[in-house]
């Protein structure tokens, strides 16, 4: 299935992507290192679209009101989430905000149903439950730093705004273009990332001028992250434009231990047994999820 492997691809670009915008926090802040992510991902999603357009030729897309309304709520919460999850991984560890923001799986699987319609089997619905105890163990306030809970509540927060993002993502993609939802969901990333580059700029532009000033002069290192970002888009897209969120999430659990290899590779974090059992426990879920 298409979608599985745009969805594999997807996860280890996603992990790049956030392992290269935490390393830009100390200097651009969270607002600063999320702009990054858009605007130089900007010309690579061009780039991306420009490749599906030509190999579209029967391509008919209709920008209606729905479509603005979808891809607008999408590419604002995307703003709100990806900044979450970057305060949450310096404070709780970059390993364990991913495994939290896995909350997306239950929360987009559930928005899914209700709002879009998407059904899911019982195995499927038997993997959401499993991985959202193995979100509750993760989060569950333990012996551990304020700072690091609130990291770990931050993360979960990340996770269910990610599953409005997703769902919006995917209303977007079917009303630009359901004829051809590989290029309808390029196109998507394209008016998202534009949408997002030019509202967070003003607003850095206004309100934190230092952020904007750090992501100009540092555009040397951003171009990794926008290369990533813009990719793990393009690829969770496509995927969301062929099958419902809830499953496209949940083939995404080839992040979780690509994190932890990253967390501890490039920051030197380690987990503990809680934090392993919980993460394994989510891993379950989102298989059950996928394979249902």
């Amino acid at each position: 299935m298409l979608w599985i492997a745009l969805t594999i691809a997807a996860a280890p670009l996603q992990v790049a992507r956030n392992a290269l915008q935490r390393g830009l926090v100390e200097e651009a802040g969270p607002w600063g290192a999320t702009l990054v992510r858009f605007l130089f991902g900007l010309p690579f999603a061009l780039a991306l679209f420009a490749a599906a357009a030509l190999l579209t030729p029967g391509a008919d897309p209709q920008a209606g009101p729905g479509f603005w309304i979808a891809v607008s709520l999408g590419a604002l919460g995307q703003i709100i989430q990806t900044a979450l999850l970057l305060v949450a991984m310096r404070r709780s560890g970059f390993a364990v905000a991913t495994f939290t923001q896995q909350a997306s799986l239950p929360a987009a699987a559930l928005l899914g149903l209700f709002v879009l319609g998407d059904g899911l089997s019982p195995a499927a619905w038997a993997g959401v439950g499993v991985t959202t105890c193995g979100v509750a163990v993760l989060s569950w306030p333990g012996a551990i730093s304020q700072m690091a809970r609130s990291g770990l509540f931050l993360g979960v927060a990340s996770g269910v705004v990610m599953a409005v993002v997703l769902n919006a993502y995917r209303e977007a993609a079917h009303a630009l273009d359901p004829a051809h939802p590989v290029y309808a969901a390029l196109g998507a990333v394209c008016v998202a990332q534009a949408l997002q580059s030019l509202g967070l700029g003003a607003w850095l532009a206004v309100r934190r001028p230092q952020a904007l000033r750090a992501v100009l002069l540092g555009w040397r290192s951003s171009w990794g992250a926008g290369f990533c970002g813009a990719a793990a888009s393009a690829c969770w897209f496509a995927a969301l434009s062929l099958a419902p969120a809830g499953q496209v999430r949940a083939v995404g659990v080839l992040e979780l231990p690509i994190a932890a290899l990253a967390g501890r590779r490039l920051f030197r974090e380690s987990l503990t047994l809680r934090q392993v059992l919980g993460g394994a426990a989510t891993a379950v879920g989102v298989v059950l999820a996928a394979l249902g």
